[in-house]
């Protein structure tokens, strides 16, 4: 993780491919912690994910992304405890300017509203609402996420099966609040499991 110091508070380096369009179609791997990587979407028992109420409502916004997003579909996905794995397919989209004419984005990667990012923003954006609304209002995100853009099929099949097995080795995930390094940044971590 690189961090740099920025208006005197650091802050963590984008992990994004500079100069790659992420409004382009393709199959992206993500990763959405939930803040301080609190374990309050669910439970790992024996061999299958248990969702809270938290949990559940995060699964409902996942399954709706395509709904909202025409050009968006989802390949395998998993709710851990206090993380996200997902594999979303954008499409190809043909997209409206201002004066009405078809093109193919409107800058020099298409209109941000459509890339990876707005992605991701609008299913956090949503869930937590839901989840807020619900009565958790400690519930949160991680402001980032991490993302790899997936470039043939042995990388989209190493994926899917990391996806799948990722409930069998959670123990051992660098996401479980057992092996989360203790920087300033994780501190708190460790309050897992309760969600007052």
């Amino acid at each position: 993780m690189c961090m740099s110091l920025y208006k005197d508070k650091y802050r963590i380096e984008s992990t994004r491919l500079r100069g790659y369009d992420y409004t382009s179609a393709g199959l992206y791997f993500v990763t959405i912690c939930t803040k301080r990587r609190k374990c309050c979407l669910g439970e790992i028992a024996g061999k299958e994910v248990r969702l809270s109420r938290p949990g559940e409502i995060v699964r409902d916004a996942w399954l709706l992304t395509p709904n909202i997003r025409p050009n968006v579909a989802l390949d395998e996905w998993v709710i851990m405890p206090n993380h996200l794995h997902g594999i979303i397919i954008v499409r190809e989209s043909v997209v409206e300017t201002h004066c009405c004419a078809s093109q193919r984005g409107g800058n020099q990667f298409g209109p941000q509203r459509m890339n990876l990012g707005s992605i991701v923003r609008g299913f956090k954006s949503s869930s937590t609402k839901q989840i807020h609304l619900a009565g958790f209002l400690a519930f949160g995100w991680q402001p980032s996420y991490y993302e790899h853009i997936i470039r043939d099929g042995a990388d989209l099949d190493r994926i899917r099966e990391y996806i799948i097995e990722n409930p069998l080795v959670w123990n051992s995930d660098e996401n479980h609040p057992g092996n989360i390094r203790m920087d300033p940044i994780h501190r708190g971590a460790r309050d897992w499991c309760s969600f007052d």
